[in-house]
């Protein structure tokens, strides 16, 4: 018998079909199931629009992330910016729905803390920094939540572009707090041992950091280092699977899978990692 199931999906970029295939693969069932998607859940794949909707139809079955892909569709609708030449959201933005679609993505979370079988599970679209807490993270990023849902979602997205600050300092305001919160949650990969985040290097592999840098997950003195922290973002690193580290963004879009991981009850022993073929492949980006 299927018990009720939790599972983390990596990063889908607009590959409905994959996800699809994926959720038949485990069964879901949204009266029974719920699915932590870990961010990026449009842009690049052929169908951003399905994406959404298959989400939104979900329920609360789907909790989801937001990560920098989705933000930047949240940008280019509110003309904040234009769309990239390999954008694929256009989908989205002249679907007849489009705004229902807009509005549900500006409800979703940047952070999630989940309690599953006496542990913390932590999950973010990117990653964190070394100086944060779980419990501060969620916190800051519910201070993005409270703007990107009120009236003053469109300010905060004309500001919320750049790389400056790099450095976190807890009495960060206005624009460069929110940048600085939103750019750990969204877009780190490496920073340095003291939590300076690095924005300039694409598609590396953890082992290969820049010069002073760390990949932030290895960032000593990390106060995150006790609780389960999970993960998208980061395509090149792939399937990660330490005591307390899960990345699974496993680069769906760019000829990967797609991947779930099932957390499993004690009782059933070891986590379940289902993982799909995605034939919507692009050539590798970022």
């Amino acid at each position: 018998m299927h018990t009720m199931a939790l599972y983390l999906i990596g990063d889908i970029q607009g590959c409905d079909s994959a996800l699809a295939a994926l959720l038949e693969k485990i069964d879901f069932s949204p009266s029974r199931d719920t699915a932590y998607l870990l961010g990026d859940l449009v842009n690049r794949g052929p169908n951003s629009a399905g994406v959404l909707r298959r989400l939104m139809a979900l329920g609360n079955a789907a909790q989801c992330l937001l990560g920098n892909h989705d933000m930047h569709l949240l940008a280019v609708a509110h003309g904040v910016r234009p769309a990239h030449g390999g954008d694929t959201i256009h989908d989205v933005l002249q679907a007849p729905d489009r705004e229902a679609m807009l509005h549900w993505l500006r409800q979703q979370r940047l952070a999630i803390l989940q309690s599953h079988q006496g542990q913390d599970v932590l999950m973010v679209h990117a990653g964190v920094l070394p100086a944060w807490t779980a419990s501060q993270t969620i916190a800051l990023a519910a201070e993005i939540e409270t703007v990107l849902r009120g009236p003053e979602c469109g300010d905060f997205l004309h500001q919320m572009y750049g790389k400056e600050p790099r450095v976190w300092r807890d009495t960060l305001t206005g624009a460069a707090r929110i940048r600085c919160i939103l750019n750990a949650l969204t877009r780190i990969r490496f920073c340095t041992p003291e939590g300076e985040m690095e924005f300039e290097a694409k598609g590396l592999r953890a082992q290969d950091a820049p010069q002073g840098f760390v990949p932030w997950f290895d960032a000593p003195d990390r106060q995150t280092a006790d609780v389960v922290v999970a993960f998208g973002h980061w395509s090149t690193l792939g399937w990660l699977n330490r005591p307390k580290l899960l990345s699974l963004d496993s680069g769906c879009v760019w000829g990967g899978c797609l991947s779930a991981l099932r957390l499993a009850e004690p009782a059933q022993g070891a986590q379940e990692l289902v993982q799909v073929k995605c034939e919507a492949a692009q050539a590798p980006g970022n």
